[in-house]
Protein backbone atom coordinates (compact mmCIF):
# COMPACT_ATOMS: atom_id res chain seq x y z
CA UNK A 1 0.00 0.00 0.00
CA UNK A 2 1.35 3.42 -0.99
CA UNK A 3 0.54 6.56 1.01
CA UNK A 4 0.34 9.83 -0.79
CA UNK A 5 1.01 13.13 0.93
CA UNK A 6 -1.10 15.75 -0.72
CA UNK A 7 0.14 18.71 1.38
CA UNK A 8 3.52 20.21 0.19
CA UNK A 9 4.45 21.17 3.73
CA UNK A 10 3.90 17.56 4.77
CA UNK A 11 6.51 16.46 2.23
CA UNK A 12 8.98 18.91 3.63
CA UNK A 13 8.35 17.70 7.19
CA UNK A 14 8.83 14.08 6.13
CA UNK A 15 12.14 14.87 4.44
CA UNK A 16 13.38 16.67 7.53
CA UNK A 17 12.43 13.73 9.75
CA UNK A 18 14.22 11.27 7.49
CA UNK A 19 17.30 13.51 7.45
CA UNK A 20 17.29 13.75 11.28
CA UNK A 21 16.93 9.99 11.69
CA UNK A 22 19.76 9.39 9.24
CA UNK A 23 22.02 11.89 11.11
CA UNK A 24 21.28 10.30 14.52
CA UNK A 25 21.96 6.80 13.17
CA UNK A 26 25.23 7.99 11.69
CA UNK A 27 26.28 9.65 14.93
CA UNK A 28 25.45 6.52 16.92
CA UNK A 29 27.41 4.40 14.49
CA UNK A 30 30.38 6.76 14.74
CA UNK A 31 30.18 6.69 18.54
CA UNK A 32 30.46 2.90 18.49
CA UNK A 33 33.70 3.03 16.51
CA UNK A 34 36.72 2.70 18.83
CA UNK A 35 39.05 5.73 19.01
CA UNK A 36 42.74 5.24 18.60
CA UNK A 37 44.53 5.06 22.00
CA UNK A 38 47.14 7.68 22.79
CA UNK A 39 50.70 6.58 22.25
CA UNK A 40 53.09 5.79 25.11
CA UNK A 41 54.91 9.13 24.81
CA UNK A 42 51.63 11.05 25.05
CA UNK A 43 50.52 9.01 28.08
CA UNK A 44 53.94 9.51 29.70
CA UNK A 45 53.57 13.26 29.20
CA UNK A 46 50.05 13.09 30.64
CA UNK A 47 51.38 11.31 33.73
CA UNK A 48 54.07 13.96 34.25
CA UNK A 49 51.47 16.71 33.90
CA UNK A 50 49.28 14.96 36.48
CA UNK A 51 52.19 14.78 38.92
CA UNK A 52 52.99 18.44 38.31
CA UNK A 53 49.36 19.32 39.05
CA UNK A 54 49.47 17.40 42.33
CA UNK A 55 47.35 14.48 41.07
CA UNK A 56 49.82 11.90 42.37
CA UNK A 57 47.67 8.78 42.28
CA UNK A 58 46.42 9.53 38.76
CA UNK A 59 49.99 9.88 37.58
CA UNK A 60 51.03 6.64 39.28
CA UNK A 61 48.21 4.70 37.58
CA UNK A 62 49.36 5.85 34.14
CA UNK A 63 53.04 5.20 34.89
CA UNK A 64 52.36 1.72 36.27
CA UNK A 65 50.31 0.88 33.18
CA UNK A 66 53.20 1.94 30.96
CA UNK A 67 55.57 -0.18 33.05
CA UNK A 68 53.31 -3.25 32.88
CA UNK A 69 53.19 -2.92 29.10
CA UNK A 70 56.99 -3.15 29.02
CA UNK A 71 57.42 0.34 27.66
CA UNK A 72 61.08 1.38 27.50
CA UNK A 73 60.68 5.08 28.23
CA UNK A 74 63.59 7.17 29.39
CA UNK A 75 62.87 8.54 32.87
CA UNK A 76 60.01 6.15 33.69
CA UNK A 77 61.73 4.75 36.80
CA UNK A 78 62.64 8.25 37.98
CA UNK A 79 59.06 9.44 37.57
CA UNK A 80 57.66 6.42 39.41
CA UNK A 81 60.17 6.81 42.24
CA UNK A 82 59.43 10.52 42.55
CA UNK A 83 55.67 9.91 42.48
CA UNK A 84 55.81 7.29 45.23
CA UNK A 85 58.11 9.54 47.29
CA UNK A 86 55.64 12.41 47.02
CA UNK A 87 52.87 10.01 48.04
CA UNK A 88 54.85 9.10 51.17
CA UNK A 89 55.25 5.48 50.05
CA UNK A 90 58.99 5.18 50.60
CA UNK A 91 59.04 1.37 50.38
CA UNK A 92 57.69 1.67 46.86
CA UNK A 93 59.81 4.69 45.98
CA UNK A 94 63.24 3.31 46.92
CA UNK A 95 63.49 0.48 44.31
CA UNK A 96 62.48 2.77 41.46
CA UNK A 97 64.86 5.48 42.63
CA UNK A 98 67.70 2.93 42.81
CA UNK A 99 66.96 1.83 39.27
CA UNK A 100 66.76 5.45 38.11
CA UNK A 101 70.12 6.22 39.70
CA UNK A 102 71.69 3.24 37.91
CA UNK A 103 70.22 4.52 34.64
CA UNK A 104 71.42 8.08 35.22
CA UNK A 105 73.90 8.59 38.11
CA UNK A 106 73.99 12.33 37.36
CA UNK A 107 70.31 12.81 38.21
CA UNK A 108 70.75 14.86 41.38
CA UNK A 109 67.07 14.87 42.33
CA UNK A 110 66.95 11.06 42.22
CA UNK A 111 70.06 10.78 44.41
CA UNK A 112 68.57 13.16 46.97
CA UNK A 113 65.14 11.47 47.06
CA UNK A 114 66.73 8.03 47.41
CA UNK A 115 68.84 9.25 50.33
CA UNK A 116 65.80 10.79 52.03
CA UNK A 117 63.71 7.66 51.39
CA UNK A 118 66.35 5.37 52.88
CA UNK A 119 66.55 7.56 55.98
CA UNK A 120 62.78 7.40 56.40
CA UNK A 121 62.95 3.64 55.98
CA UNK A 122 65.32 3.44 58.96
CA UNK A 123 68.47 2.89 56.89
CA UNK A 124 70.68 5.85 57.86
CA UNK A 125 73.96 4.10 57.01
CA UNK A 126 72.78 3.62 53.40
CA UNK A 127 71.43 7.16 53.24
CA UNK A 128 74.66 8.86 54.37
CA UNK A 129 76.81 8.50 51.18
CA UNK A 130 73.93 9.70 49.01
CA UNK A 131 73.15 12.70 51.20
CA UNK A 132 76.86 13.57 51.35
CA UNK A 133 76.81 13.82 47.57
CA UNK A 134 73.81 16.14 47.72
CA UNK A 135 75.38 18.46 50.30
CA UNK A 136 78.55 18.54 48.19
CA UNK A 137 76.50 19.63 45.19
CA UNK A 138 74.47 22.18 47.17
CA UNK A 139 76.61 23.12 50.21
CA UNK A 140 74.39 26.03 51.26
CA UNK A 141 71.04 25.77 49.51
CA UNK A 142 69.90 22.25 50.38
CA UNK A 143 68.85 22.46 54.03
CA UNK A 144 66.71 19.28 53.98
CA UNK A 145 69.57 17.03 52.86
CA UNK A 146 72.02 18.57 55.37
CA UNK A 147 69.53 18.17 58.21
CA UNK A 148 68.73 14.55 57.38
CA UNK A 149 72.44 13.84 56.90
CA UNK A 150 73.09 15.15 60.42
CA UNK A 151 70.26 13.04 61.82
CA UNK A 152 71.61 9.99 59.99
CA UNK A 153 75.02 10.47 61.61
CA UNK A 154 73.31 10.79 65.00
CA UNK A 155 71.50 7.51 64.46
CA UNK A 156 74.76 5.72 63.65
CA UNK A 157 76.35 7.51 66.66
CA UNK A 158 78.90 9.43 64.61
CA UNK A 159 78.44 12.68 66.52
CA UNK A 160 81.48 14.50 65.12
CA UNK A 161 80.22 14.11 61.56
CA UNK A 162 76.73 15.10 62.69
CA UNK A 163 78.14 18.30 64.15
CA UNK A 164 79.93 19.04 60.88
CA UNK A 165 76.72 18.49 58.90
CA UNK A 166 74.76 20.91 61.09
CA UNK A 167 77.65 23.40 60.95
CA UNK A 168 77.42 23.37 57.15
CA UNK A 169 73.65 23.67 57.37
CA UNK A 170 73.88 26.80 59.55
CA UNK A 171 77.02 28.22 57.98
CA UNK A 172 79.24 28.20 61.10
CA UNK A 173 82.76 26.82 61.59
CA UNK A 174 82.85 23.07 62.24
CA UNK A 175 84.73 23.32 65.56
CA UNK A 176 82.97 26.44 66.86
CA UNK A 177 80.90 26.84 70.01
CA UNK A 178 77.85 27.40 67.79
CA UNK A 179 78.36 24.04 66.05
CA UNK A 180 78.33 22.26 69.42
CA UNK A 181 75.21 24.20 70.43
CA UNK A 182 73.37 23.22 67.24
CA UNK A 183 74.35 19.59 67.74
CA UNK A 184 73.22 19.71 71.37
CA UNK A 185 69.82 21.07 70.31
CA UNK A 186 69.38 18.32 67.68
CA UNK A 187 70.51 15.63 70.12
CA UNK A 188 68.06 16.84 72.77
CA UNK A 189 65.24 16.76 70.24
CA UNK A 190 66.14 13.16 69.33
CA UNK A 191 66.35 12.06 72.98
CA UNK A 192 70.15 11.77 73.23
CA UNK A 193 70.23 13.72 76.50
CA UNK A 194 73.70 12.80 77.90
CA UNK A 195 75.46 13.59 74.59
CA UNK A 196 73.37 16.76 74.28
CA UNK A 197 74.50 17.92 77.73
CA UNK A 198 78.12 17.16 76.87
CA UNK A 199 77.96 19.29 73.71
CA UNK A 200 76.09 22.14 75.40
CA UNK A 201 78.79 22.27 78.07
CA UNK A 202 81.44 22.22 75.33
CA UNK A 203 79.71 25.17 73.68
CA UNK A 204 79.78 27.13 76.96
CA UNK A 205 83.44 26.22 77.52
CA UNK A 206 84.37 27.51 74.06
CA UNK A 207 82.25 30.67 74.39
CA UNK A 208 80.79 31.43 77.86
CA UNK A 209 78.73 34.31 76.39
CA UNK A 210 77.16 32.35 73.54
CA UNK A 211 73.41 33.17 73.44
CA UNK A 212 71.04 30.28 74.27
CA UNK A 213 73.79 27.90 75.43
CA UNK A 214 72.88 28.35 79.10
CA UNK A 215 69.20 28.25 78.13
CA UNK A 216 69.69 24.82 76.57
CA UNK A 217 71.53 23.57 79.64
CA UNK A 218 68.67 24.86 81.78
CA UNK A 219 66.20 22.89 79.69
CA UNK A 220 68.31 19.77 80.08
CA UNK A 221 68.43 20.15 83.85
CA UNK A 222 64.69 20.86 83.99
CA UNK A 223 64.09 17.61 82.16
CA UNK A 224 66.27 15.82 84.71
CA UNK A 225 64.33 17.56 87.57
CA UNK A 226 67.53 19.21 88.73
CA UNK A 227 65.83 22.50 89.67
CA UNK A 228 68.78 24.26 91.36
CA UNK A 229 71.03 23.67 88.35
CA UNK A 230 68.26 24.61 85.91
CA UNK A 231 67.57 27.87 87.75
CA UNK A 232 71.26 28.72 87.79
CA UNK A 233 71.56 28.21 84.01
CA UNK A 234 68.43 30.22 83.21
CA UNK A 235 69.60 33.06 85.43
CA UNK A 236 72.96 33.09 83.60
CA UNK A 237 71.14 33.17 80.27
CA UNK A 238 69.11 36.22 81.34
CA UNK A 239 72.27 38.03 82.36
CA UNK A 240 73.83 37.40 78.95
CA UNK A 241 70.70 37.56 76.79
CA UNK A 242 68.01 39.63 78.55
CA UNK A 243 65.79 40.14 75.52
CA UNK A 244 64.68 36.52 74.99
CA UNK A 245 61.17 35.92 76.35
CA UNK A 246 61.54 32.14 76.45
CA UNK A 247 64.13 32.23 79.23
CA UNK A 248 61.82 34.20 81.54
CA UNK A 249 59.07 31.67 80.82
CA UNK A 250 61.27 28.68 81.61
CA UNK A 251 62.77 30.33 84.70
CA UNK A 252 59.26 31.17 85.88
CA UNK A 253 58.32 27.51 85.46
CA UNK A 254 61.39 26.43 87.44
CA UNK A 255 60.60 28.89 90.24
CA UNK A 256 56.99 27.61 90.31
CA UNK A 257 58.14 24.02 90.71
CA UNK A 258 60.51 25.19 93.46
CA UNK A 259 57.67 26.93 95.31
CA UNK A 260 59.09 30.44 94.74
CA UNK A 261 55.79 31.93 93.57
CA UNK A 262 56.68 35.63 93.88
CA UNK A 263 59.83 35.12 91.81
CA UNK A 264 57.87 33.03 89.33
CA UNK A 265 55.20 35.71 88.93
CA UNK A 266 57.81 38.38 88.25
CA UNK A 267 59.59 36.28 85.59
CA UNK A 268 56.36 35.24 83.87
CA UNK A 269 55.06 38.80 83.71
CA UNK A 270 58.33 39.83 82.06
CA UNK A 271 57.88 37.03 79.54
CA UNK A 272 54.34 38.15 78.70
CA UNK A 273 55.50 41.73 78.13
CA UNK A 274 58.27 40.57 75.76
CA UNK A 275 56.07 38.08 73.86
CA UNK A 276 52.32 38.55 74.15
CA UNK A 277 51.56 35.77 71.64
CA UNK A 278 52.77 32.75 73.63
CA UNK A 279 50.13 31.00 75.75
CA UNK A 280 52.57 29.26 78.12
CA UNK A 281 53.36 32.24 80.38
CA UNK A 282 49.67 33.17 80.67
CA UNK A 283 48.77 29.65 81.80
CA UNK A 284 51.66 29.51 84.26
CA UNK A 285 50.73 32.94 85.63
CA UNK A 286 47.20 31.72 86.22
CA UNK A 287 48.56 28.68 88.05
CA UNK A 288 50.95 30.77 90.17
CA UNK A 289 48.24 33.28 91.11
CA UNK A 290 45.92 30.46 92.16
CA UNK A 291 48.74 29.14 94.34
CA UNK A 292 48.97 32.65 95.84
CA UNK A 293 45.20 32.63 96.46
CA UNK A 294 44.52 35.43 93.97
CA UNK A 295 41.85 33.95 91.66
CA UNK A 296 40.60 37.35 90.51
CA UNK A 297 43.94 38.27 88.91
CA UNK A 298 44.38 34.69 87.70
CA UNK A 299 41.14 35.04 85.70
CA UNK A 300 42.62 37.87 83.66
CA UNK A 301 45.53 35.76 82.44
CA UNK A 302 43.58 32.51 82.02
CA UNK A 303 40.76 34.10 80.04
CA UNK A 304 43.38 35.53 77.72
CA UNK A 305 45.01 32.10 77.38
CA UNK A 306 41.66 30.50 76.47
CA UNK A 307 41.10 33.12 73.77
CA UNK A 308 44.51 32.32 72.30
CA UNK A 309 44.14 28.53 72.52
CA UNK A 310 40.56 27.35 73.23
CA UNK A 311 41.46 23.65 73.02
CA UNK A 312 43.92 23.40 75.92
CA UNK A 313 42.25 21.37 78.67
CA UNK A 314 44.73 22.54 81.33
CA UNK A 315 43.71 26.16 80.75
CA UNK A 316 40.02 25.33 81.08
CA UNK A 317 40.69 23.37 84.28
CA UNK A 318 42.62 26.24 85.85
CA UNK A 319 39.99 28.70 84.65
CA UNK A 320 37.32 26.58 86.33
CA UNK A 321 39.29 26.75 89.58
CA UNK A 322 39.63 30.52 89.24
CA UNK A 323 35.90 30.98 88.65
CA UNK A 324 35.19 28.84 91.69
CA UNK A 325 37.60 30.99 93.69
CA UNK A 326 35.58 34.14 92.92
CA UNK A 327 32.24 32.42 93.54
CA UNK A 328 31.10 32.05 89.91
CA UNK A 329 29.95 28.43 90.24
CA UNK A 330 28.08 28.11 86.94
CA UNK A 331 31.10 29.39 85.01
CA UNK A 332 33.33 27.07 87.02
CA UNK A 333 31.20 24.01 86.18
CA UNK A 334 31.17 24.94 82.51
CA UNK A 335 34.96 25.26 82.32
CA UNK A 336 35.66 22.11 84.33
CA UNK A 337 33.25 20.16 82.12
CA UNK A 338 34.96 21.54 79.02
CA UNK A 339 38.35 20.54 80.43
CA UNK A 340 37.13 16.94 80.90
CA UNK A 341 35.76 16.83 77.33
CA UNK A 342 39.05 18.06 75.86
CA UNK A 343 41.10 15.65 77.95
CA UNK A 344 38.99 12.72 76.73
CA UNK A 345 39.52 13.84 73.12
CA UNK A 346 43.27 14.04 73.59
CA UNK A 347 44.98 11.17 71.70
Amino acid sequence: MVFQLKCPSCWLLAILCLFSLSYIAGAQSAAKKPTLAAGPEERFLEAKQSLKAGKIQEGIVILKALESEGRQLQGLSAQLGTAYYRAGEHNQAAPYLRRAMEEDPANKEVVQLLGLSLFRLGKPAEAIPLLKQVTAWYPVANVDAAYVLGLSYIQVQNYDEARKAFAVMYGVPEASAASHLFLARMLLRQGYDPIAEENAQKAVALDPKLPLAHYLLGELYMFKSNLPQAIQEFEKEIQLNPGFAGTYDRLGDAYTRDGRFDDAQRMLQRSVVLDANSTGPYILLGKVLLKKNDPKTALMYLERAVQMDPNNFITHHLLGQAYRGVGQESDAERELKRAEELQRQKP
